[in-house]
């Protein structure tokens, strides 16, 4: 999305916090939850993202920068395309650049260890964020959406589309069968077994008394897994799909998709296919420009919206505290085990988005505007 959004909310956000500037060791600290204040005007942050390839992570950029900048930090924002050694390298040299402070959402959760071992032996905290960075004690916290809802919700809008819901939770007319078929996000990125758990609780009752067919018989996260969220990789599956096992002339009916670059590629395959007049139910995340069009346009069924402008204010939040020398606040200190230790956490809510409330949580907030719902593309 615009990118000038961004900045000037995350700024209106952060103009509104209290400057740090005391004095202090800062980096030099072995503690970073210890570690003494730095000035705001000698603080220099690290931002990690992990590529531009998708709006989200552009604007999640955006707005953790323009947080930070308004707040007096000096910022060093890397993109790495998607490139694990680059995303390495990067943050390699943000360290010897002499970053006070890193904010990570990584390409592969658990390919940072070495980096964040020289960061913690330098005393410099580092913020996961979205993506929880595994198989590491040295995470200092994490900014995040409660993920395992997102799962909870993708099935949900999944069962409404059927009919077998209603929006509001009550049970629906419908009682199929339906044949589905799932996919999943990237195995290397933590959070997407976060939300193939949440959509897996969610539907496996609708399974079991055989309300739900999925007639392809690929059920777990390892089977339905996309390497890196790629939409070229969903829509190869998707067709491969059509072909091994709806031949017969059976339909699908809905498809799980954890992510709108996959529903983007999923339906481009159903469409080539001859769905183009009755879409299955097809599910998303993220609320890309380009699906909620789709989604106005009936093509595609739902998304989550996940407000990224409030994840680059927690950041923004979590990092003023650390360069402070307090504790971030947490909300969660339970759910995010990273293999060596638990996470403090803070969690955002998510909303599901259908056709008919567009309007009330992506225009209203300012999120998109009207004339880019109606065009499909960001102004």
């Amino acid at each position: 999305m615009n990118v000038k959004k961004f900045f000037a909310a995350a700024t209106a956000a952060t103009l509104a916090l209290t400057l740090a500037a005391c004095g202090g060791e800062g980096a030099g600290d072995p503690d970073p939850t210890t570690a003494g204040p730095v000035d705001a005007v000698d603080a220099r942050i690290g931002v990690a993202m992990p590529t531009q390839t998708s709006e989200r992570w552009i604007a999640d950029g955006a707005a953790v920068e323009a947080g930070l900048e308004a707040l007096g930090y000096t910022v060093d924002l890397q993109f790495a395309g998607d490139d694990i050694p680059v995303q390495a390298q990067q943050i390699d040299q943000m360290i010897t650049n002499g970053a006070d402070l890193l904010i990570i959402a990584a390409i592969d959760g658990t390919a940072l260890a070495g980096q964040l071992q020289t960061a913690a032996d330098a005393g410099i905290p580092v913020i996961a964020y979205d993506r929880l960075i595994r198989d590491s004690a040295n995470v200092d916290f994490y900014v995040t959406f409660d993920n395992y809802q997102v799962g909870v919700q993708q099935a949900t809008s999944l069962l409404v589309g059927l009919g077998i819901l209603n929006a509001d939770g009550s049970a629906g007319d419908a009682t199929g069968p339906f044949n589905v078929e799932l996919f999943a996000g990237s195995l290397d990125d933590n959070n997407a077994f976060f939300f193939f758990e949440g959509a897996e609780d969610t539907l496996a009752p609708y399974v079991a008394d055989g309300t739900l067919v999925i007639k392809s018989g690929q059920t777990t996260i390892d089977q339905v897994a996309t390497l890196r969220w790629q939409q070229e990789t969903a829509q190869r599956r998707m067709e491969d799909l059509l072909t091994s096992t709806y031949s017969d002339g059976s339909k699908v009916d809905g498809v799980l998709s954890p992510y709108d670059g996959l529903s983007r590629g999923i339906i481009t395959a159903l469409q080539n296919a001859g769905y183009g007049d009755n879409m299955p139910v097809v599910t998303g995340q993220d609320a890309e420009i380009a699906s909620v069009k789709l989604i106005a346009d009936g093509v595609q069924f739902a998304s989550i919206f996940k407000d990224t402008r409030k994840l680059a204010d927690q950041a923004v939040i979590a990092a003023q505290d650390f360069l402070a020398g307090k504790t971030p606040e947490a909300n969660d200190t339970s759910t995010y085990d990273n293999g060596v230790k638990v996470v403090p956490s803070y969690l955002l809510e998510s909303d599901i988005v259908y056709a008919d409330n567009i309007q009330s949580l992506l225009v209203d907030s300012g999120y998109w505007t009207a004339d880019e719902v109606a065009s499909g593309i960001a102004e």
